[in-house]
C-alpha cells in the first residue's frame, strides 16, 4: 500500500509539473493505451475462439470424410472379402472399417498443410494397439458411454510433441458385420488372431460406444492464424488512434492552449502597466467569453488609472 500510495503522489506531482499542452498529451496518452490494452484483450480472446470455431469446423469435415471411407469399407468392400476372411492364410486389413480410414488418412497427412494433424480412433479394448486409449481418452470414451446425448467434445490438451487442441466424437459399433471379428475369439478370422492375438479386440456389444474418434491439431497453428489477425487488426487499431490523438491534440492546442497562452502573456503586460492590447476572440465559447472578461477588465483598469492621473495632476 506504501509503494502505490508513493506511485500516485509521482504521478501527480508529474502533472502538476506539465504544462497544459502536455498534460493533454499525456492523458490522452493514456487513454490511448489504456484502450489498446483492453481492445487487445477483448479481441485476442474474440480471434481465440474463431481459430477454434474454425479448426473444429475442419476438424468435423475431416471426421465425416472418414466415416465416409468406414461406411463405404463396411456396405461394399466387407460384403465383397468377407468370405475370403476364414479361408484367407493372411488377414485382409481392407475389411476392416478403422484400418481404411487410417490408410486415407495417412494419405491425406502427405499435404504439408495436413503434415502435423492426427488421427485415432481410441478404443479401451483395441484389436490394434495403436488405436489404445490413454487416460485422457479413456475419459472421454467413459463420458460418451454415460451421456447419450453428448457425441463431441474439443479443447486442449498436452501431447508428448507438444499442447495440441482435440476434437473427439462419439463412435458407436452399430453395424453387426464388425462381430464377426469382435465379439469372441473362437468366431474370429484365423488370420486377425495370428496377427493380433485373442486376448484384446474382443467383448464388444451391438450400439455400445467402443471408441473415441481424435483429431488432434497443434495448438500452435491455431495460435499462429489467431496471432497473425491479431497484430494486423492491433496495428491497424493503434494508427487509428494515434491519428485521432494526433487531430485532437492539434484542435486542443488550437482552440484552448494558444488563447490561454496569448491571455496569460497579456495578463502578465497588464501587470506592469501596458494596457494597449486587447485579446481578439470572436468564439461564444468558454475561451470567447474568458477574452471578453479579460477586456473588460483591461478596461476598468484603464478607467481607474486615467481616473488616478487626472486626480494627481489637479492636485496644487
Amino acid at each position: 500500500m506504501l509503494n502505490n500510495h508513493k506511485l500516485v503522489n509521482q504521478f501527480k506531482l508529474l502533472l502538476d509539473n506539465l504544462k497544459l499542452a502536455n498534460k493533454f498529451t499525456f492523458l490522452l496518452m493514456l487513454v490511448f493505451l489504456g484502450s489498446i490494452v483492453i481492445s487487445g484483450a477483448v479481441l485476442s480472446n474474440i480471434l481465440n475462439q474463431r481459430a477454434q470455431a474454425s479448426v473444429i469446423t475442419q476438424a468435423d469435415n475431416f471426421l465425416q470424410s472418414m466415416n465416409s471411407v468406414r461406411n463405404y469399407t463396411t456396405n461394399n468392400i466387407i460384403p465383397l472379402l468377407e468370405s475370403k476372411l476364414d479361408t484367407s492364410p493372411v488377414f485382409i486389413p481392407e475389411t476392416v472399417a478403422s484400418f481404411s480410414a487410417r490408410a486415407v488418412f495417412e494419405n491425406i497427412r502427405i499435404n504439408p498443410q495436413y503434415e502435423d494433424f492426427i488421427y485415432k480412433e481410441a478404443a479401451i479394448n483395441p484389436t490394434n494397439k495403436q488405436d489404445l486409449a490413454d487416460s485422457f481418452e479413456t475419459q472421454l470414451i467413459n463420458q460418451f458411454s454415460k451421456d447419450p446425448d453428448n457425441s463431441m467434445s474439443s479443447g486442449f490438451r498436452s501431447l508428448p510433441k507438444g499442447r495440441a487442441f482435440y476434437i473427439a466424437r462419439r463412435l458407436n459399433l452399430d453395424d453387426s458385420s464388425c462381430l464377426q471379428c469382435h465379439s469372441t475369439p473362437d468366431k474370429a478370422p484365423k488370420s486377425q488372431l495370428a496377427i493380433y492375438g485373442d486376448k484384446n479386440g474382443f467383448g464388444w456389444e451391438l450400439n455400445k460406444t467402443i471408441f473415441a474418434q481424435m483429431i488432434y491439431v497443434p495448438a500452435e497453428r491455431i495460435l499462429r492464424t489467431a496471432n497473425h489477425y491479431w497484430w494486423l487488426a492491433m496495428g491497424v487499431q493503434a494508427a487509428i488512434f494515434a491519428l485521432v490523438i494526433i487531430v485532437i491534440n492539434l484542435l486542443l492546442k488550437k482552440a484552448v492552449i494558444k488563447p490561454i497562452t496569448k491571455i496569460s502573456k497579456l495578463a502578465q503586460a497588464v501587470s506592469t502597466g501596458k494596457l494597449n492590447s486587447d485579446f481578439e476572440q470572436k468564439s461564444n465559447d468558454e475561451i470567447g467569453t474568458l477574452a471578453a472578461s479579460f477586456n473588460r477588465m483591461k478596461s476598468s483598469l484603464e478607467i481607474a488609472m486615467r481616473i488616478i492621473d487626472q486626480k494627481n495632476n489637479t492636485k496644487p
